[in-house]
C-alpha cells in the first residue's frame, strides 16, 4: 500500500461563503474568479481564487484548475443551505466549539479528490482550520485507514461533511472501478480510457478520478479531438467522406473513426486515420482487425468489455478500450467523517486538554 510520509499540520485561511468577496484584493468568485470576468474571457493565472495558494497549487499540480474547483465548492454548499443555515447544527452545536474529524476509508479502494473535499470545507469554514493528509489521491486504502484529518470549529464541518464526502466518495468510486480495469489490463500494453459519459458540470473531476485510478483520458470535449460516429456518417454519406470533411475543415484536429465491420476499416487507413475505434467487435474480430491494421493507426475496442474478458481484448494488440461505465456506473467508495470525542470549552476539561488529544 503506497501511503506517503505524513506531512506536518498546516493552517489554511479560508474563505467563508457568504462572505465579502475578494474584489480587487484577489480570491473569491468576484473579479478575480473566472466566473466574474464579465464575459470578458478567462485569462487569469489559474491560482488566482479564494483558496489557500498551497492548496490550489497542490490542485493544479493534479491537473486541476482551481478556480473550477472553487466554483464548484461553492456551488455544492449553496446547494445545501440554500440561502439559509444548517439548523441541526446551529441548534445543536455552541458557536465557538471545535473539533477534529477523521476522514475515513470504510471500504478498500483507490482515492480521489481529497484537495477537493479540502476546497469545499474551505467555502464553508468562518476561521483557519488545520489539515493533515495521510494519504495522496491515486493511493489504495483499506477500511478503518485514515485518509485526512481536519480540525476546526465544528458547525463549520458538520455543514461542509455532506458536500465534501458527497465528491469525495464519488471521485474514489471511479478511481477504485478504474484501478480494478488497469490491474486486469496491467502488462497487456493496452490502457483503459474514459468517454464523455460523465456527470454534467463534473466531467473536470471525473476525468481526475480516472487518471487516479490508472486510467487514460480520452478527450474532454468535443472541441480537441474529432470522434466520427455511426450518425456522421450517415448525415455526411459514408466514412471517407465523413472524414475528407473533417479533415478539410479541422486539419490539426486528431481524427477517430468508429467502425462496426471490418470491411471499414481499408478506406480509413487510406485516408488516413490516426485511430479507428472497433465498435461491438468480437475478441476475434478484434484480433482480425489488428492484422488488417497491422500498426498503420491505433486501435480502441469498445462495446462488449466487462472485467472478465479486458485482458482477452487487451491480449489482441489493442491500443486502448474505452469504458464507459468507469464515469457513469462506477458505485462510490465507502468513506465517512468520524468526530474524534474530545472535551469542549466549558466542559471543565481545562485549558490544556486539547494538547492531550491523540495524534492524527
Amino acid at each position: 500500500m503506497n501511503t506517503p510520509d505524513r506531512p506536518q499540520p498546516v493552517d489554511l485561511p479560508l474563505l467563508q461563503i457568504g462572505g465579502p468577496s475578494a474584489g480587487a484584493d484577489g480570491g473569491g468568485c468576484a473579479d478575480s474568479c473566472g466566473c466574474g470576468d464579465g464575459g470578458e474571457g478567462y485569462d487569469l493565472d489559474p491560482l488566482e481564487c479564494g483558496l489557500d495558494p498551497a492548496l490550489a497549487e497542490l490542485l493544479a499540480l493534479g491537473g486541476l484548475d482551481p478556480v473550477q474547483v472553487e466554483d464548484l465548492a461553492h456551488v455544492a454548499i449553496e446547494e445545501d443551505l440554500d440561502h439559509g443555515v444548517d439548523v441541526t447544527t446551529v441548534a445543536t452545536i455552541p458557536e465557538d466549539a471545535v473539533a477534529t474529524g477523521d476522514f475515513t476509508a470504510r471500504q478498500a479502494g483507490t482515492v480521489a479528490g481529497l484537495r477537493v473535499a479540502e476546497a469545499v470545507l474551505s467555502v464553508v469554514c468562518t476561521d483557519e482550520f488545520e489539515v493533515e493528509r495521510h494519504v495522496m489521491d491515486g493511493d489504495r486504502v483499506e477500511p478503518g485507514q485514515k485518509l485526512l484529518t481536519v480540525r476546526t470549529r465544528t458547525r463549520d464541518l458538520l455543514t461542509g461533511e455532506r458536500s465534501a464526502l458527497n465528491l469525495l466518495c464519488r471521485l474514489s468510486g471511479i478511481a477504485t472501478a478504474t484501478r480494478a480495469w488497469a490491474d486486469a489490463l496491467e502488462g497487456t500494453g493496452a490502457a483503459v480510457r474514459d468517454t464523455r459519459k460523465t456527470t454534467p458540470g463534473l466531467r473536470f473531476l471525473e476525468k481526475y478520478a480516472v487518471r487516479c485510478g490508472g486510467g487514460l483520458n480520452h478527450r474532454m470535449s468535443l472541441s480537441d479531438a474529432a470522434l466520427i460516429k455511426d450518425n456522421h456518417v450517415v448525415a455526411a454519406g459514408g466514412i471517407a467522406a465523413a472524414f475528407k470533411a473533417v479533415r478539410s475543415e479541422f486539419p490539426d484536429v486528431p481524427v477517430e473513426v468508429e467502425v462496426d465491420r471490418l470491411d471499414q476499416i481499408e478506406p480509413v487507413l487510406a485516408e488516413g486515420a490516426d485511430l479507428i475505434l472497433l465498435d461491438n467487435f468480437t475478441v476475434e474480430e478484434t484480433r482480425e482487425a489488428v492484422a488488417l491494421v497491422a500498426g498503420r493507426a491505433r486501435l480502441e475496442s469498445s462495446g462488449r468489455l466487462t472485467l472478465d474478458n479486458a485482458r482477452a481484448y487487451a491480449a489482441t494488440g489493442v491500443d486502448y478500450l474505452a469504458v464507459g461505465a468507469l464515469t457513469h456506473s462506477s458505485p462510490i467508495l465507502d468513506i465517512g467523517l468520524d468526530l474524534r470525542d474530545e472535551p469542549q470549552p466549558g466542559s471543565g476539561a481545562g485549558a490544556g486538554a486539547a494538547d492531550d488529544r491523540p495524534e492524527a
